[in-house]
């Protein structure tokens, strides 16, 4: 520490501003580099890749000029485009819409009628055009209604239809002989999309979920395509099974409960079980796997699960990289699962290969995967 009387010398002085300028420069660049670098929609505090594509999020537009750093000079600070709002951090700064919040004039339609028909010809990129609406009002056996929302939050992600369910719908119908006459558990049905295509299969699909909501909704897609299930006299039946929980709600007051009837006929009869993308959540994953090992233990048949899921890429500040971190938890968790030895189960693990063909009109990119597990009691 220098005496009170001394003073830094002009070689110091001019070294000290030197560094100052040089880190006020490194902050800005950084700050520059990071708001360059986040993708559009991402939330300062929170993980990408919880949200799977389509949950939208609205970027708030600020007007008023961003923060400089103390002892900067405005003219000094590279242009920043004005319609891009960063905290006080640099980072992106983006407000999610709270659904139903219709204050600033602008609305969406939650709830959207979906059409799905079977592909036809060669279209490009496995897309086709979608059916205009004014089909005739008799029902048709090659053509399933689905009500669905076109964009959600995060809890109501089940409301959508995600491209694993269209993989896993193509693979039922390419196996008509493995599925036919069969009793099915579907977990995280979402809308029923993937249900109903097992019902024109199967003799006898629990098609299961949670969320009062979402299981109206399921229901009601149900009760619209009835047409297909009638024409196979096949069954499906909307359930509640909550991941979390330890057993089947059988509470007679309770919407969708399981009655100690179908709990019975589910453990007797059930030999297929599948799930259509539902592992974007670690904790969620984890819920999963224990409720199939679960499942899976007190049943009196051996059993095949088919899972599908698609490996979303993304960025995340907390790593500065691209990851998938959804994805490597479920290997993990399959992974364990292969190499379970607890002297009651045993499970085989392995991909799907192979070419599946295509029944819907959607997009098969190549980060789609299904996985094939079979359990057998020891």
């Amino acid at each position: 520490m220098l005496p009170a009387n001394q003073s830094l010398s002009p070689s110091l002085r001019s070294c000290g501003m030197w560094r100052k300028r040089s880190l006020l420069a490194l902050c800005r660049a950084l700050g520059e580099v990071r708001r360059m670098l986040a993708p559009t929609g991402c939330v300062r505090g929170v993980r990408r890749m919880l949200a799977p594509p389509g949950c939208v999020r609205e970027v708030r537009r600020d007007a008023s000029p961003p923060r400089l750093c103390e002892g900067d000079e405005e003219d000094a600070s590279p242009p920043r485009l004005s319609h891009t709002p960063l905290d006080d951090d640099g980072d992106l700064d983006v407000a999610r819409r709270r659904p139903g919040d219709a204050s600033s004039g602008w609305r969406r339609e939650r709830v959207c009628p979906l059409i799905l028909t079977q592909a036809s010809g060669d279209a490009e990129d496995g897309c086709g055009e979608e059916d205009d609406g004014n089909e005739e009002d008799a029902p048709r056996q090659d053509i399933i209604r689905i009500e669905h929302t076109m964009a959600t939050p995060l809890e109501d992600v089940g409301k959508q239809i995600w491209r694993g369910a269209f993989l896993l719908a193509d693979f039922i119908l390419s196996r008509p002989a493995e599925f036919a006459g069969a009793t099915v558990l579907e977990l995280g049905a979402g809308t029923g999309f993937t249900s109903v295509v097992m019902a024109t299969q199967a003799k006898t699909v629990y098609c299961t979920d949670v969320g009062q909501d979402l299981l109206n909704m399921c229901q009601r897609n149900i009760t619209i395509n009835q047409h297909l299930t009638e024409a196979k006299a096949s069954e499906v039946r909307v359930r509640q099974l909550d991941w979390m929980g330890n057993d089947f709600c059988t509470d007679a007051e309770e919407a969708f409960a399981w009655t100690e009837e179908e709990v019975a006929h589910l453990h007797d009869e059930t030999s297929l079980i599948i799930a259509a993308d539902v592992c974007y959540d670690d904790e969620l994953t984890d819920a999963l796997f224990r409720t199939l090992y679960r499942i899976t233990s007190n049943l009196r048949k051996p059993s095949t699960l088919y899972l599908s899921i698609e490996k979303r890429l993304n960025f995340t500040l907390r790593h500065m990289e691209v990851t998938c971190e959804a994805y490597d938890h479920f290997r993990h968790c399959l992974q364990e699962l292969g190499d379970m030895e607890d002297g009651r189960m045993q499970y085989r693990v392995e991909r799907v290969l192979g070419p599946v063909p295509q029944f819907f009109q959607y997009e098969r990119v190549e980060q789609l995967e299904l996985w094939r597990v079979t359990a057998n009691q020891k």
